[in-house]
């Protein structure tokens, strides 16, 4: 980015820095309102009042004549409600809108679209009408910021009246030319054109659940289209992709995307593959959902306002079919030799739930064997650390019972361990000592004595976490008979060593933040399920050293913040990333791809803990495979997602004797501050 001059029109000249020289210190969390994830942020007062950027989209009205000529009437804000130019004439930036007109027939559930267009494939040479935008549509001004638009098409002729007709608009701001990229926004109106009341919707899954992981939803380039309610009136039974024969119907496509490789046809060798514009190739066949596929309620939240949130529990064989798409619902091949040519019996056997887990019912089927109700479940305390000094070997007071309270024996669980790690300034150091065989008491609650003592020249506070899991059998003699780990929840104690009183790490992510998206983060076979225990390890001198087989080179780190931020840049990686677990088993993350945009630092950070400068008590970060053996706090976060020669080569000449200079240029009021740079 740099600080340029431009001339709008003879009547302004304006200079237009993103990166102001000399930038004061951020002293709110919004600003003109943008936060400081928004590159508009940054603009001072006489350039945000000249550009007024971002982009609000609203259909105030729409209309059929009983001719099928259909009309809309949109306007165009910024944020503050403030009319805008869509000929970029009076406000800066040109408006590119497009409108779709659509309709949900007469005891039908989903859109059907009026404004259509046949696509042909030249693979296939099969001709498909797909649903789409307008064109040959006129715009007319009817006031400041508001425009009337007069559809192209016209509805059919002796078009129901009475049904419930959409009309969705997408829109893009185009404002490049003052750095502030191309600003998007969608809108949808339904109404019923004989004037009565809207009663029959789509309104099954709302935009801000998918934003949960999408950050922003955006799809199809920049055009605009970011919203479920825009989604839907064209993505819907009516349309397929002549390519590949698929369906880019909502319900069939997102189901299909999110559970890519795990669906029957993937894994028996077929991609699933979607053919779009300009004959770009879409392949999400290796699409790995970051939660439990069987959790339906990761997408239908059952906490929104969305009138149909319930909808997961009708079966149909559209909704159904799409993840179990090696059922043949017209031979029955794979639904128990059952053929369904209609939805209409699809209830009888498979109801919404009747409390009995891995039945025929909806609830019942998709029951995640971690959360069966017939667990007992395993519930860990710690109590609390005595001789945790200097030399000493610290003597653990602890509880494990079920979540009835009952006691269980540590000798009764398969896995039960006790991890010591410290100072919490920065963990250097981990302990991890089995305690079933020697922790001694009775009811539920125990003691336990490390054999590992805390260093002799150890300061500050530690911290000793607990993990462990029994294994259950559940189903016991039914055909879903099966043996699951039954985990406790992590529980994370601190100390003090040398402290007054304990001091705890400092929380950069939450366990809230990363189950927006994982829903239930449990790894290391259920015994690792919360951030405070994770990083006990996970720590600026961990490595694969241990589960590395001989001859695979050099050990790479597992520091948190490094194997994190480079798990989620996945595909954005400049060379392979790969991890070797328990049983020196390689795990590779080059295929992630990370579902929102990785620059939104916020979407796992808390407390502006990305910000720099890092506290001067983080330790250096080996990491053995890198090019940088060993690096500070700072450049070993940064360069986890900016993995090119060229950043660690940056990051080592800005480190000397007395440490890393990165603050000078990154820091909350410098040039290139680290909100700055990864501003959206």
């Amino acid at each position: 980015m740099v600080v340029r001059s431009f001339i709008r029109r003879p009547a302004f000249i304006l200079t237009v820095g993103l990166i102001l020289l000399g930038c004061a210190a951020l002293v709110s969390a919004t600003k003109n309102g943008f936060n400081t994830s928004d590159k508009a942020f940054y603009l001072d007062e006489k350039e945000a009042s000249f550009v007024r950027p971002g982009l609000v989209v609203k259909i105030l009205s729409a209309e059929i004549a009983a001719d099928g000529t259909a009309k809309a009437r949109v306007s165009f804000a910024d944020p503050k409600g403030l009319p805008l130019d869509r000929l970029g004439i009076y406000t800066p930036g040109t408006i590119s809108a497009s409108l779709i007109l659509a309709t949900i027939p007469k005891d039908e559930t989903t859109f059907k679209a009026y404004t259509t267009r046949v696509q042909t494939s030249p693979i296939t040479g099969v001709a498909a009408t797909q649903a789409g935008a307008d064109t040959g549509g006129v715009w007319s001004q009817a006031a400041e910021g508001e425009y009337l638009y007069t559809f192209g098409i016209k509805a059919p002729s002796g078009y129901d009246r009475s049904a419930t007709h959409a009309v969705s608009v997408y829109a893009n701001r185009n404002l490049t030319e003052f750095e502030l990229g191309t600003n998007i926004a969608d809108a949808t109106l339904t109404f019923v054109p004989d004037g009565a009341k809207v009663t029959v919707v789509r309104d099954i899954v709302k935009t801000a659940t998918c934003n949960k992981c999408h950050d922003k939803l955006s799809a199809h380039g920049t055009t605009g289209r970011s919203s479920v309610e825009n989604c839907i009136t064209c993505h819907q039974p009516q349309t397929t992709d002549p390519d590949t024969g698929n369906s880019v119907d909502f319900t069939t496509m997102i189901h299909k995307i999110h559970q890519g490789a795990g669906l029957p046809s993937v894994k028996a060798g077929t991609p699933y593959q979607i053919i779009g514009n300009a004959q770009s190739m879409h392949d999400f066949s290796d699409v790995v959902f970051p939660a439990d596929v069987r959790n339906c309620q990761s997408c239908h939240d059952q906490s929104t306002t969305a009138v149909q949130k319930d909808q997961w529990l009708k079966p149909n064989r559209r909704a159904c079919g799409s993840c179990h798409d090696n059922v043949n619902f017209a031979t029955g091949e794979n639904h128990a030799n059952l053929p369904q040519t209609s939805d209409a019996q699809c209830s009888t056997c498979h109801q919404a739930g009747s409390g009995t887990e891995y039945d025929l019912t909806i609830r019942g089927a998709h029951v995640i064997p971690t959360e069966s109700k017939e667990l007992p479940g395993t519930v860990f305390e710690i109590l609390f650390v005595a001789d945790g000094a200097p030399g000493k070997k610290p003597v653990v007071s602890f509880s494990v019972k079920d979540k009835e309270g009952k006691p269980i024996l540590p000798a009764d669980m398969a896995r039960l361990a006790l991890v010591l790690s410290g100072p919490t300034t920065d963990y250097g150091g981990d302990v991890t000592e089995d305690v079933r065989a020697t922790a001694t008491g009775s009811n539920g609650n125990y003691t336990y004595t490390f054999t590992a003592a805390v260093p002799a020249a150890a300061k500050g506070s530690y911290a000793i976490g607990i993990e462990g899991y029994r294994n259950v059998t559940i189903q016991k003699g039914k055909k879903n008979e099966q043996v699951v780990r039954d985990a406790g929840f992590n529980k994370v104690m601190t100390f003090a060593v040398t402290d007054p009183k304990p001091v705890p790490r400092r929380t950069v992510v939450t366990l809230a933040k990363c189950n927006a998206c994982h829903a239930n983060l449990s790894l290391h076979g259920g015994n690792r399920n919360a951030i405070e225990q994770c990083v006990l390890c996970h720590n600026p001198t961990g490595s694969d050293v241990a589960r590395r087989p001989a001859g695979q080179g050099p050990a790479e780190s597992i520091d948190f913040r490094s194997m994190i931020h480079k798990i989620h840049t996945g595909k954005e990686l400049s060379g392979p990333f790969e991890i070797f677990g328990f049983g020196g088993t390689a795990i590779g993350f080059n295929e992630v791809g990370f579902p929102g945009k990785r620059n939104n630092c916020s979407m796992c950070h808390v407390n502006n803990s990305e910000q720099l400068p890092l506290p001067a008590t983080h330790a250096k970060v080996v990491s053995p495979r890198g090019p940088l053996t060993t690096m500070g706090p700072e450049t070993a976060a940064c360069t986890s997602c900016h993995t090119s020669l060229a950043a660690a080569s940056h990051a080592l000449a800005n480190t000397t004797a007395v440490g890393e200079g990165c603050a000078a240029c990154h820091g909350p009021s410098a040039t290139f501050a680290v909100s700055k740079v990864h501003a959206q």
